[in-house]
């Protein structure tokens, strides 16, 4: 008999796991997602800051499966798991397993602030990009129609909060299109000091990779001209100001937030499952502790049974994608009543863009940065696109805006029905 396998989240995990056994006769998989189509987080930052448009590094689910005849898709967002009764229970109805993998990947950390919660811009998904994409165009159109007499801080001042590969990835760019476009496109705009500001509670940027990573990613971002706080965090957003831990404060109308995260919440799961930032603790084998049949892969699970990581794998794309490889093996056989394989990280290093021309890379045994780690970020971060067309597409298109500086598409689209 075919065993059904239901898998919720479509990021990278979920994404490999179905590639790795969706031409197999012996299952029939589902995949749940509330979104009908899988992106490519490690290039939001791209579409936030107007660089390229969503459909270069996104994919319909549908037509990437549509050589799978035992692959089907389900809309909607999981709600709640009924372990005993081996169902899931989601806003378009319930679904029945055999198996279950939860692939749900993580949702934004606000660290118990309401205010931020309520007023800073997370940056996880292609939605949240494209407001930021909005929101900063239109504080620049609000900044361009004050009088020069006025105090434009607010409108004109950007927080990044988070010094984490993202957070520098966001603020390089952000401050190389404000070098390029921002007077040109703005002459009504007086731009004359730095608006752009970098913080992190951390005494050092990109604190997980290498001391040379962590130098060059400063020093760049610092000629570019980013006010860069470090040792010092956020505490709160009140009257469109940013409260830092030190006392002192930025008056902003955006503070993006890109400071940690933590597992996204799931009704029916028992408290024992759960572990540091709310991540399910799984063995060897991706088994969610205390339940059958269920699994979890990728950024929402903890796996201390790997020798060489006894505090759990760091939460990148490389770990959903070999555990997803993993569990795909398992589930083959498990169906064979074999003994199953237990998970190997194998770290290929980290890398992070800081500017034009210019990364930093952190190989296994070596790290190095400059223009070949930015030729080296680019080919990395074309080769995993899902479909030769988004290849193709960003490729000519990262050439056209690396050569021109300027890309075209910085467009207030907000789509409503209009009365």
């Amino acid at each position: 008999m075919e065993k059904h396998i239901v898998i919720v989240g479509g990021g990278f995990a979920g994404l490999n796991l179905i590639k790795s056994i969706g031409d197999n006769e012996n299952f029939r998989i589902t995949l749940v997602d509330r979104n009908n189509y899988h992106f490519f987080p490690p290039l939001i930052y791209q579409v936030a800051t107007a660089f390229i448009e969503p459909s270069h590094i996104s994919y319909p689910f549908r037509k990437l499966f549509s050589k799978y005849s035992n692959v089907t898709y389900f809309m909607g967002s999981l709600k709640s798991i009924d372990a005993e009764a081996k169902k899931i229970i989601t806003d378009e109805g319930e679904l029945y397993y055999d198996e279950l993998v939860l692939a749900l990947g993580t949702e934004t950390n606000f660290f118990g602030m309401e205010n931020v919660r309520k007023c800073a811009l997370p940056m996880k998904t292609i939605d949240e990009a494209l407001y930021i994409r909005n929101h900063i165009l239109q504080q620049l159109e609000d900044a361009a129609r004050k009088s020069k007499k006025e105090d434009i801080k607010s409108y004109l001042n950007i927080v990044i909060a988070g010094g984490g590969p993202t957070g520098v990835e966001l603020a390089g760019m952000i401050a190389e299109m404000a070098g390029f476009v921002g007077e040109k496109d703005y002459p009504e705009i007086e731009f004359g000091h730095t608006n752009l500001y970098l913080v992190d509670a951390l005494p050092t940027l990109l604190s997980p990779m290498s001391d040379k990573a962590k130098k060059t990613a400063y020093e760049n971002l610092k000629k570019l001209g980013v006010n860069i706080k470090l040792n010092v965090s956020v505490k709160d957003y009140v009257d469109e100001k940013v409260i830092l831990s030190d006392g002192s404060h930025i008056p902003t109308k955006t503070l993006i937030w890109t400071s940690g995260v933590v597992g996204r919440t799931v009704e029916g799961m028992p408290e024992h499952c759960l572990g540091k930032g709310k991540r399910m603790i799984v063995n060897s084998y991706n088994q969610v502790a205390g339940l059958n049949n269920v699994y979890a892969v990728g950024d929402i699970c903890i796996d201390k049974y790997d020798s060489g990581f006894p505090d759990g794998h760091p939460q990148v794309a490389q770990v959903a994608i070999q555990q997803a490889k993993n569990l795909a093996g398992n589930l083959k056989l498990l169906h064979q009543n074999k003994p199953l394989k237990s998970f190997k990280y194998n770290d290929k290093g980290s890398m992070a863009i800081i500017s034009k021309y210019n990364a930093v890379v952190d190989l296994p045994k070596f790290s190095f940065n400059g223009l070949l780690a930015w030729l080296t970020w680019l080919f990395i971060h074309i080769i995993p696109l899902t479909g030769f067309r988004n290849r193709l597409r960003l490729a000519l298109e990262w050439l056209r805006l690396f050569i021109t500086n300027n890309a075209s598409i910085r467009m207030i689209m907000k789509p409503r029905k209009e009365n």
